[in-house]
């Protein structure tokens, strides 16, 4: 037996009787086009280690493991476990950890290797497992992610620019982040209302502190939770006109206009003044 002679993904998902669940932001990305695509834009292959959140029925999975790259797949969906099984029976580079992706130890299944994430992300939990995997104590080798649009426009766009926000300042702090591929909806399994992208992010090899990270959050929570407002309005609880001044930045300017550099500053100061 090998993954070519396992049955379609479509035909899996018809003899386990199994559907997408609302609940679990679920999408089927059953194009093998897609799959294959995303597979080569994640740079990986034989020896790699890939950890995937949310593999579904496998479609992505079958990708990347037809890339040599041993992967470990994270589902918290029980269902699906007997399907995956049938493609770890065939494929000894596939280990399933069943669990809640929000809540796992990376660290732990990364097993002190370098690990690249690659996923079809869920949507309904797609930014806070973002946060999670470049705020949080690992940091994976990179990221290759897709997320509705929108989200992806939040994470890629900069000062100035419609989507540009917390996200965005939180990711191109940590990564460099490129928008690598553009999924229309109709290539998803029930189709969503949105469309999708796919998002590459390199982590920065001199990527904030853990203090400094936390302190930009903070920072660009109160900046961005009043965004209309000027910096001095804004972050008048954090300091106010001499934070802003002790930054270097303009008390009247807006949060959405302010580079990521900026925020950094602004932590930094806000750091110092405590």
């Amino acid at each position: 037996m090998s993954l070519e002679s396992l049955p379609t993904l479509r035909e899996a998902l018809e003899s386990h009787g199994l559907w997408a669940k609302k609940a679990f932001g679920q999408h089927f990305l059953l194009d093998l086009n897609v799959t294959r695509k995303i597979a080569r834009l994640a740079q990986v292959g034989d020896g790699d280690h890939v950890i995937e959140v949310g593999p579904g029925p496998g479609g992505l999975t079958r990708a990347l493991l037809e890339t040599g790259a041993k992967v470990t797949a994270v589902e918290k969906d029980e269902r699906f476990r007997p399907l995956l099984q049938e493609v770890a029976d065939v494929a000894p580079n596939l280990t399933l950890v069943f669990g809640d992706a929000l809540k796992v130890d990376e660290a732990q299944i990364a097993g002190g290797r370098p690990a690249h994430l690659v996923s079809n992300l869920p949507y309904n939990v797609g930014t806070p497992l973002l946060i999670k995997w470049l705020t949080g104590p690992w940091t994976p080798a990179s990221l290759t992610l897709m997320f509705q649009r929108e989200v992806a426009d939040r994470i890629t766009e900069g000062p100035g620019e419609d989507a540009y926000g917390r996200l965005g300042v939180i990711v191109q702090a940590t990564c460099r982040a490129q928008r690598v591929l553009d999924a229309p909806a109709r290539a998803f399994t029930p189709p969503p209302k949105v469309d999708s992208a796919v998002v590459r992010l390199e982590p920065l090899a001199d990527r904030p502190s853990a203090q400094r990270l936390d302190a930009l959050q903070k920072i660009t929570a109160a900046a961005f939770g009043q965004r209309r407002k000027m910096l001095r309005s804004s972050l008048k609880v954090m300091g106010g006109e001499a934070l802003i001044v002790a930054a270097g930045l303009d008390p009247q300017a807006r949060a959405e206009v302010v580079p990521v550099a900026g925020f950094l500053a602004l932590a930094d100061a806000w750091l110092a003044l405590r």
